[in-house]
């Protein structure tokens, strides 16, 4: 593990490989789970006030589920969720012409009507992350079958976890701790050779 003020992090962060390949796992990440994406108290907020720039992205079915369930919902096990279609897809997505799930809430950003590109968990994986008493869990936890084409990816690629998702780690915790972050992989990378 390394530590970094009160965070916590896995080795396999820096010490894995991984690149989304989205043309063989088709975003499943964002229908395959026991809830939608989680999300933070403040991210509730977020999306009350995003929600009607966000909903021309959105399909019908999902927003018939958003109608129903609510932009989000409190589930006992996850906290703070998005609603899903049918269990499955997160109510927010939306499949394009390859069949590819993408994120209405991102399409939105990427598109310039939002300054807020996801729900962090979203932005993350797959990296996920825990609050306990004392510290701030950051682990690497891909699934198994659908995330092997990424993780063959980025052994091909050689990239390491913590670099694919820099946007997202300095998003999180911030530009020094990234510094620190691959300070320490740097480091790592150089004794194994």
């Amino acid at each position: 593990m390394i530590e970094i003020d009160k965070v916590l992090v896995s080795d396999e962060v820096i010490k894995a490989q991984f690149v989304c390949d989205l043309i063989k796992c088709k975003g499943g990440c964002c229908e395959d789970g026991d809830a939608g994406a989680p999300l933070t108290a403040e991210e509730t907020e977020t999306l009350n006030a995003i929600f009607e720039t966000v909903k021309p992205y959105l399909t019908e079915e999902g927003i018939a589920e958003i109608e129903k369930k609510g932009r989000y919902y409190y589930d006992r096990s996850f906290g703070w969720v998005t609603p899903t279609i049918n269990g499955k897809m997160c109510a927010y997505g939306f499949r394009d012409s390859k069949g590819i799930i993408k994120c209405g809430i991102e399409q939105a950003y990427i598109d310039g009507k939002l300054s807020w590109k996801k729900p962090i968990s979203c932005h993350l994986y797959p990296i996920k992350t825990k609050k306990t008493n004392t510290y701030e869990l950051v682990n690497y936890e891909p699934r198994e079958t659908l995330c092997s084409p990424a993780c063959r990816l980025g052994k091909k690629l050689q990239v390491p976890v913590y670099v694919f998702l820099k946007e997202a780690l300095i998003r999180k915790f911030g530009e020094e701790f990234y510094i620190l972050l691959e300070q320490i992989a740097e480091q790592y990378y150089n004794e194994e050779k």
